[in-house]
């Protein structure tokens, strides 16, 4: 028999009465982008790249399903110069982790997977968790804690980043120093081994409590795969890329045609090439959390899935319930998680399941540009997109920089904006 959650019944009900269908907004009076102030972020760009600042980068707006503004500036590569065009692939990082959401969504909503279902139902190595508790001792030295979860870690958990599950960098010292000594990233290793050598390590907090980016869509991709009985890239090939159209996304470039296609960071952004060189060294690890190779055309075809709720060209990705439940906030007032310094969405976005969600104009003062209810995501190696549907609008920028992005993205998003404002 068929599961269905009781999330998923409540926004069963919310879609029907909330629920704005795709094209609603071609019906009504939205403004479109003013040609001066697309100028704007033309000006912007070609600065950027002239400058020295970023080594190129692809910029796409679009709205009512067709582009308004589509623009490559500068070189994929310096040491080639070969140009930037719609067809360069970039590592999207983080970008991921929205594409892999909605393949675990799709099970969902198949009553494959239940978001309550623990953890260990699918990896049963999660049943023996621990969760980290640091201890600070009179002499000033810390001692790290293990006491059993009070709950075990959910697929909910997963999908809303609040597993407990972390990344090294984020949550102090013993978290950086226990992912560290564990080497989780040594030797080859693909899904299920990964998500192994996570289930080794200790929770950084109790699962349910505290939103705290990781390695959760990482685990989430390996779920997939279980359920599935394919890998992470196969189920996504099969069921997403396929469909939209995306025809040039996935986790390793197999061909010379492919590999001269890449974008890369300036030689000066460490991080970045640092990253490119793990992502070299392990190619069979299908990271659902940040390991998608894609270009602006492809990216924008998921996008405008989104926009559309769920359907694209006449065919339904997820119900509108699931949409629904998939675009709402989940760790909003009464939903029992915490925020802390770590906190990324960002000042106004909650987080729905896997994505982005604008819940208020945030404590900004003005206010950062958009809409409430808008989707969006990011990642470390400076891509960016949202989804606007009171304007039926997406937007994308596609670049390879770490340096940078802290300044640029929100740049990005106050230009894309500014462009819809009437005098």
């Amino acid at each position: 028999m068929k599961r269905i959650d009781a999330p998923l019944i409540a926004a069963a009900v919310a879609a029907m009465l909330l629920a704005v269908p795709a094209g609603n907004a071609r019906a009504v009076d939205v403004p479109v982008p003013a040609p001066d102030k697309l100028a704007a972020i033309t000006a912007f760009f070609a600065n950027e790249v002239a400058t020295g600042k970023l080594p190129g980068a692809v910029i796409l707006i679009q709205q009512h399903g067709k582009p308004v503004y589509l623009k490559s500036f500068g070189v994929q590569d310096v040491k080639t110069g070969a140009p930037m065009t719609p067809d360069t692939i970039f590592a999207v990082h983080s970008m991921t982790k929205p594409v892999t959401s909605l393949a675990a969504m799709m099970l969902i909503d198949e009553g494959k997977i239940a978001l309550s279902d623990p953890l260990s139902k699918y990896i049963p190595s999660f049943a023996n968790v621990k969760v980290g508790v640091d201890i600070k001792n009179p002499d000033g030295t810390d001692t790290v804690k293990l006491v059993p979860p009070n709950h075990p870690i959910t697929i909910l958990d997963l999908m809303r980043h609040t597993s407990g599950i972390t990344y090294d960098y984020i949550g102090g010292k013993w978290v950086e120093k226990a992912y560290q000594d564990a080497h989780i990233f040594a030797d080859p290793f693909d899904n299920k081994e990964f998500a192994e050598r996570i289930a080794r390590l200790p929770l950084a907090r109790q699962p349910g409590t505290l939103w705290r980016y990781g390695h959760s869509t990482d685990v989430l991709g390996r779920v997939i795969e279980v359920v599935s009985g394919q890998t992470l890239y196969h189920f996504m090939k099969q069921r997403i890329f396929d469909p939209l159209g995306m025809t040039s996304t996935m986790f390793v470039l197999t061909t010379p045609a492919e590999r001269a296609r890449m974008a890369h960071p300036l030689p000066n952004d460490p991080i970045l090439l640092e990253a490119e060189r793990d992502r070299l060294a392990h190619t069979k690890w299908e990271s659902g959390g940040g390991g998608l190779l894609t270009t602006i055309r492809d990216y924008a075809r998921f996008a405008q899935m989104l926009l559309n709720g769920g359907e694209l060209d006449g065919k339904r990705y997820l119900s509108p319930a699931a949409f629904k439940n998939m675009t709402t906030d989940h760790i909003g007032p009464g939903s029992g998680v915490g925020r802390d310094y770590f906190y990324f969405p960002g000042d106004g976005f909650g987080y729905g399941l896997g994505i982005g969600v604008r819940t208020d104009p945030g404590n900004a003062k003005p206010p950062p540009p958009g809409s409430i209810g808008e989707l969006k995501w990011d990642s470390g190696s400076g891509t960016y997109f949202g989804v606007d549907r009171k304007l039926d609008m997406l937007y994308i920028m596609m670049e390879q920089t770490q340096n940078e992005r802290g300044r640029i993205t929100p740049a990005f998003r106050k230009l894309v904006y500014d462009t819809f404002q009437r005098k």
